[in-house]
């Protein structure tokens, strides 16, 4: 059976890794949606490593309501930690993040998601982590998701704000499943495990130093 996301296997690996460092400074999204006039919860799922750290950077961001880990790409018969860390079943470990646009854009979201919650040039890997669960993906809902995920991709790449090409995947949304009871807020319940002081705590430090007119304390 395998251990916790194989935490325990591969935490020494992830010790040797220097510390995350500083998050890439990248411009606003060119194009964006506006902020709704009145009060509108609407939803976005990101993927992007382990959603242990996304779901943690998430969760302090201005006009975000709720963050919920889970899987999204695959079926719902796959939608389980066991099966989804094989790498096979297509899912990604994503996050469903549902937020106020009246407070926050989805492209100021997608600007967080490049920024500080992960590397946009790491195709199936972000730090210990490796497989195609760990992927970088959008799943957009919209055609306006869609055409601001795609416009955003494009500035930043032609910006060469990166080293490499952005390598995220933008797909269209077909189901989100709830991960698991146990990965719920789990930097916030483990703030001492090793693997989120390494990996994921400097992602928080980075959108509170870097991005602080989206940064909120809990």
């Amino acid at each position: 059976m395998k251990t916790m996301r194989n935490k325990f296997l591969t935490l020494a690996a992830a010790i040797t890794l220097a510390p995350v460092g500083a998050a890439a400074t990248i411009p606003d999204p060119a194009v964006n949606a506006p902020l709704a006039k009145a009060k509108a919860e609407r939803t976005a799922v990101f993927a992007g490593g382990c959603f242990w750290g996304i779901q943690a950077v998430f969760e302090h961001v201005k006009g975000v309501k709720t963050v919920t880990a889970g899987y999204s790409g695959g079926s719902a018969e796959t939608a389980n930690y066991e099966a989804v860390s094989d790498g096979a079943t297509g899912h990604a470990e994503s996050v469903s993040i549902t937020y106020d646009s009246s407070q926050i854009t989805y492209g100021q979201l997608l600007k967080v998601f490049f920024s500080v919650a992960h590397d946009p040039t790491e195709l199936n890997r972000q730090g210990p982590d490796t497989g195609t669960q760990y992927r970088s993906a959008i799943f957009y809902s919209t055609e306006e998701e869609l055409r601001i995920a795609q416009a955003y991709i494009n500035q930043l790449d032609r910006a060469k704000v990166f080293d490499g090409p952005i390598v995220t995947r933008v797909d269209p949304f077909h189901s989100f499943y709830k991960a698991e009871s146990y990965h719920q807020d789990y930097a916030v319940r483990h703030p001492d495990d090793p693997y989120i002081v390494i990996n994921d705590l400097p992602k928080v430090a980075n959108l509170r130093q870097q991005l602080s007119d989206l940064y909120i304390s809990k």
